[in-house]
């Protein structure tokens, strides 16, 4: 492939606040998606598995102790040590805990879907950024492991023909792939703002949304855009052992992914057999709110998990 530069692939976020300790906490993007409703009917994301493309993640932090599986890093950090997945950078472990946070002792905060698993593939460096090629190499791993999910929170301007084959080849192995729709949005509808791999149409394209349901200003539009999710002034995991508050639509994309996890579980049980992508794009479209605005912004709306009394 034509070697591009390293900072063509960046993670997409506003750093608010780090926090060193927080009490036992709910983040409002959980109520807003529904998701306590699903665990109420037992819907929790188990035996669901989830592929983390990002900077890696904080192993040791106690709200995502037993969530990971394993994981690879395909960067140039620590020496290109494939084992050596450690987050530097605070990204991908704010991801991780958006997904699956949470503990028996009900301490810090509590993700999406809590009893699903993570394959923590670190693709970005310490510097948020990285090669094609490593996000490449961390897909066709995902699709080797039988991931169910692929998240990723990052994206770049530049349209290359190996990434899209990659996300192609995940979809045709019934993976659904999780990306974000960027953070060059100008709040005006009709301007297209693309960033990769979100913008193919085989993606799930997330944009953000505020705790009042309305368009983040900085989430992009375009023709590809397919859901919303909670992205402003997000409380998760960070490095360290820490937490932080975090937006942009890196943060709206796990929201996304977790939910998918619930839906995957959901499904499971509802029909006696794991669904194919389309049929699993499919719930999770019947699963959203339109609110009132063009839908290069939204898409089909902004997620709403209540599948139990809908079908």
């Amino acid at each position: 492939m034509t070697n591009q530069n390293i900072n063509s692939v960046v993670t997409d976020y506003i750093l608010e606040k780090e926090i060193k300790k927080i009490n036992y906490t709910i983040p409002y993007g959980i109520d807003l998606i529904n998701a306590p409703y699903m665990w109420r009917n037992g819907y929790t994301g188990k035996k669901v598995t989830i592929a983390i493309i990002d900077t890696g993640c904080d192993t040791r932090h106690p709200d995502l102790r037993g969530k990971i599986i394993g994981g690879k890093n395909f960067t140039s950090d620590d020496n290109y040590n494939p084992r050596i997945y450690r987050d530097y950078n605070g990204h991908g472990t704010h991801v991780a805990g958006i997904i699956a946070a949470g503990n028996k002792k009900k301490r810090g905060v509590v993700g999406v879907a809590p009893d699903s698993k993570l394959l923590v593939l670190k693709a970005l460096d310490k510097n948020g950024s990285g090669e094609y090629s490593w996000i490449i190499g961390a897909i066709d791993y995902a699709i080797e492991r039988k991931v169910d999910i692929i998240s990723m929170s990052l994206g770049g301007e530049d349209d290359i023909k190996e990434l899209h084959e990659a996300i192609v080849r995940a979809v045709c192995n019934n993976i659904l792939v999780v990306a974000a729709a960027g953070n060059e949005g100008d709040n005006l509808p009709y301007t297209n703002e693309l960033s990769f791999p979100g913008a193919y149409k085989e993606s799930i394209s997330v944009g953000a949304i505020d705790k009042n349901k309305e368009p983040a200003y900085f989430t992009n539009s375009n023709k590809e855009v397919d859901v919303l999710a909670p992205g402003v002034n997000i409380l998760s995991t960070y490095k360290n052992g820490m937490y932080a508050i975090l937006s942009g639509t890196s943060m709206a994309t796990p929201f996304v992914s977790g939910s998918l996890a619930l839906l995957i579980e959901w499904s499971r049980q509802e029909f006696g057999r794991t669904l194919d992508e389309p049929e699993l794009y499919a719930q999770l479209v019947k699963n959203t709110v339109s609110i009132n605005i063009e839908r290069t912004i939204q898409g089909n709306g902004y997620v709403y998990l209540d599948p139990v009394t809908t079908k």
